[in-house]
């Protein structure tokens, strides 16, 4: 039987294993770097978040937390869909885990990451008819001083930043007690977010 002929490598699997294998920030990466995305130029969602947890730097899966679970249950979509990167990238503004701070939270995402590889990740997906910029740091990264105000203003501006953009807050613990606080949340961006994304034509 002949064998299968190996795929050619794009541009593209290139500047992958070139980010896969960023070592930029080693030295101030408590548990050492190891950059999490996912991504192909035939996407048609991009997700943006803010960095690994220490769950994900783990696994090397994104969104492989609760947070991705609640991620998931917010947009209606299964893990199948989620992780298809064909259909779905995902590229966080910091690609490693940061660590913790001096509270036992998360650090933020080292400000080198998306500066670096965002400019040249980015234009490779052409073919993206909508992009999900979750949380306070994919707001600041992405919209500026449009972001100004905090997350809970900006994501209340939600149909201010469409067709291009839909913010939503960061999906961990701390977001239920907001989310029950502002029930707009669930009745008309939820809804707005699941057929935008239902209209992207995903398999």
């Amino acid at each position: 039987m002949p064998d299968c002929p190996t795929p050619p490598v794009t541009p593209f699997d290139q500047l992958l294993a070139e980010v896969r294998a960023c070592r930029v920030c080693a030295d101030r990466l408590p548990q050492g770097p190891r950059p999490v995305l996912r991504a192909q130029p035939s996407c048609r969602l991009l997700i943006i978040g803010q960095a690994p947890g220490s769950k994900v730097h783990e696994t090397g899966i994104p969104w492989d937390d609760e947070s991705g679970r609640r991620l998931r249950d917010w947009l209606a979509l299964a893990p199948p869909q989620f992780y298809d990167d064909r259909q779905i990238a995902i590229i966080p503004t910091g690609l490693c885990y940061p660590g913790r701070d001096a509270k036992g939270g998360d650090r933020p995402p080292r400000p080198e990451c998306a500066p670096l590889w965002h400019p040249l990740l980015l234009p490779h997906l052409k073919n993206l008819g909508l992009t999900l910029l979750v949380g306070g740091y994919a707001h600041q990264q992405a919209l500026g001083a449009r972001a100004a105000g905090g997350v809970s203003v900006v994501v209340r501006r939600w149909r201010d930043f469409l067709p291009e953009f839909l913010v939503l807050p960061h999906p961990s613990w701390r977001t239920r007690h907001w989310q029950t606080a502002n029930p707009w949340f669930d009745q008309e961006l939820l809804p707005e977010a699941r057929r935008l994304i239902a209209g992207l034509g995903l398999t």
